[in-house]
């Protein structure tokens, strides 16, 4: 930042960081993909090619931030574990949840016509995104259980409501 008279102001910037020593979580949800998916026409119950766009997505984060160790993805949603010992962006949570999540959006844009190729996106995609810190194995392994069990619900849910079942 330049040297000025109104330097004063970056003082007002909140730095909340996650705890040291602990898993990083950063979990990706897209904001109204029901509505996105209606309106581009996504087959139901799952889109084959949504969920291979997703995980491309999902793919190209970890090669970015290599201290990704973890994805796990579902539906319209993303998490990914950093490593404990991770240093990125000086742990600071606003600094994580928006780069993951302005990349990964940046990332469905880019890649979609590999995806879509006779689809043209009527409106950007956004996602809204969340950071938690994990003190151990156990409550990380509990955070991938939970999501499980929610995808489970999900599937269920979706399958039962398109009429596929």
């Amino acid at each position: 930042m330049a040297k000025s008279q109104f330097e004063y102001v970056k003082r007002f910037e909140e730095a909340t960081t996650c705890l040291l020593n602990t898993w990083i979580v950063v979990r990706l949800d897209g904001r109204a993909f029901h509505k996105f998916s209606q309106k581009h026409d996504f087959d139901k119950p799952n889109d084959v090619r949504a969920l291979n766009l997703m995980n491309r997505c999902g793919e190209s984060v970890m090669r970015e931030f290599p201290d990704v160790v973890l994805a796990y993805g579902q539906s319209d949603e993303y998490s990914f574990v950093v490593r404990k010992s991770s240093t990125m962006f000086k742990r600071r949570t606003s600094k994580l949840m928006t780069t993951f999540s302005s990349y990964f959006a940046s990332c469905y844009v880019f890649y979609w016509n590999e995806y879509f190729p006779s689809v043209r996106p009527l409106y950007p995609p956004m996602f809204d995104g969340r950071v938690v810190s994990y003190p151990s194995l156990k409550n990380l392994r509990d955070y991938f259980s939970w999501r499980q069990a929610d995808c489970v619900t999900s599937t269920i849910c979706t399958t039962l409501v398109s009429g596929v079942w």
